[in-house]
């Protein structure tokens, strides 16, 4: 089993900062690109970055330079820090990640269970 485990979603005013994280654990035997994606009411889940066991970025066009996102050292936790935040960033951001639960196994994704950020004008 594997598990992908949010936190640092919250409340924050036009302008704020937050910083999200997400740790992987479980049965994983090899774990490749893991990134954020988000969900706002009446809409389709959406890209907001994403980064490879190499360390490539890419971002979707609405949080570039204000949205960064890295791993842990372990590579199994991935942070996306959230600057210069606006109304329209509000959403469930859920975390997601490439892994492999064994050496013959698939490539799977997970998915964390989501965490509420709301940006307030």
């Amino acid at each position: 089993q594997v598990q992908l485990v949010e936190s640092g979603g919250g409340l924050v005013q036009a302008g704020g900062s937050l910083r999200l994280s997400c740790a992987a654990s479980g049965s994983i035997f090899r774990l490749n690109a893991m990134g954020w994606y988000r969900q706002a009411p009446g809409k389709q889940r959406e890209l907001v970055a994403r980064i490879t066991s190499s360390d490539i970025t890419n971002y979707a066009d609405s949080v570039k330079g204000r949205f960064t996102i890295s791993r842990g050292n372990a590579k199994n936790t991935v942070y996306l820090q959230m600057n210069s935040l606006k109304p329209e960033d509000t959403a469930v951001y859920y975390c997601n990640a490439d892994i492999r639960t064994s050496f013959s196994g698939p490539w799977n994704d997970y998915w964390g269970q989501g965490t509420q950020v709301t940006v307030s004008s």
